[in-house]
């Protein structure tokens, strides 16, 4: 049995969560080289940015992606308009959107107007403006998982969405991770930051703690012991 690894990467914008694309578009293995076993958990739409989870832990996966587990993932997003406490309310409550083309409420959720954050990295392509319209930021953390859920969200309380970053999945966060940023951690320490037990997964015990440092030669997000480059190659 091969052993479990866990990378975090910071998903720029333009980037499919994905290794291959027929249609040449830019994918995961723009940003390095990963083992060939490993695979994105869930999935983070090609226009929207930050933290995804690639692993070959199969539990895991089942964990973070079935909603009976109800794992909180919080995004930043920036929407049109100088958006109102009444939207705000109306994101905790649960709004109605169209999933499948069928009506769906949205589970009560956390939502909170927030200032643009100061090292928020400038979006390439730039986020598109309007003359004489604001923007505004709102932090939201929701347990569900429905297609493009946060965008539709957004536009039903009239604010539409111009920029997605998914910033955290329970207490994992990307933390001076740039963009384009690639991290493996150690198991114990993804377990814990998503609030997982113990057994999930059951990588062998030849699996140490290991860091990768983010590609771009920056400062490595203070989540433990460096580990060195990964053996397999994609």
């Amino acid at each position: 049995m091969s052993e479990y690894r866990y990378f975090v990467v910071n998903k720029p914008y333009g980037v499919l969560p994905q290794f291959s694309d027929h249609d040449g578009r830019k994918t995961l293995k723009s940003l390095g080289k990963f083992p060939s076993d490993v695979y994105p958990v869930g999935r983070l739409d090609l226009d929207s940015e930050g933290l995804l989870i690639i692993t070959n832990d199969k539990m895991l996966n089942h964990k973070l992606l079935n909603p009976k587990f109800e794992h909180n993932k919080t995004y930043l997003v920036q929407v049109e308009g100088d958006i109102t406490d009444e939207a705000i309310k109306k994101l905790e409550k649960g709004t109605e959107i169209s999933v499948n083309k069928t009506k769906y409420k949205t589970l009560p959720a956390r939502c909170k107007k927030v200032e643009k954050p100061e090292n928020l990295e400038e979006r390439d392509p730039p986020v598109r403006f309007r003359k004489n319209i604001p923007t505004s930021f709102i932090e939201l953390t929701i347990h569900e998982g429905k297609n493009r859920q946060v965008r539709k969200m957004t536009a039903s309380v009239g604010f539409p969405c111009l920029r997605l970053i998914r910033l955290a999945v329970e207490d994992l966060r990307i933390v001076n991770l740039p963009r384009g940023g690639v991290i493996e951690l150690d198991k114990e320490f993804m377990l814990e930051k998503l609030k997982l037990k113990k057994d999930t997964g059951s990588a062998p015990r030849t699996n140490q703690a290991r860091h990768r440092k983010p590609s771009g030669g920056s400062k490595r997000p203070g989540y433990g012991r460096p580990k060195p480059k990964p053996k397999g190659r994609r």
